[in-house]
């Protein structure tokens, strides 16, 4: 038997493997845009619960601050000094504001 002796495939067969890999490809396609979409309501929910933005910022803050803590300690202490004294600066002249207008 030589390829030209070879049986064609009838037409029904070829329109059936055709229409089978339709399906297969479309099968495909829509399980690729699930998956697109759960990504995409997976980032809009980590956008838009604040919390969760919250508890993140804090987990970097405190590494970040232990870290600073871990190669410059110095550092630190000025900062936190910085922070504590403008804060007072800003109390006192609140409370400065408020008493003046008696």
């Amino acid at each position: 038997m030589t390829a030209v002796d070879a049986p064609k495939p009838s037409k029904r067969t070829e329109k059936e493997r055709e229409r089978n890999l339709n399906r297969v490809q479309a099968r495909i396609a829509s399980e690729r845009a699930r998956a697109d979409f759960a990504e995409t309501l997976n980032s809009l929910e980590d956008k838009l619960n604040l919390p969760k933005q919250a508890r993140r910022k804090g987990r970097e803050l405190r590494a970040k601050i232990d870290r600073m803590a871990d190669e410059a300690p110095g550092t630190l202490v000025a900062v936190a000094a910085g922070a504590i004294t403008v804060i007072g600066v800003g109390i006192w002249l609140i409370v400065r504001a408020s008493s003046s207008d008696d």
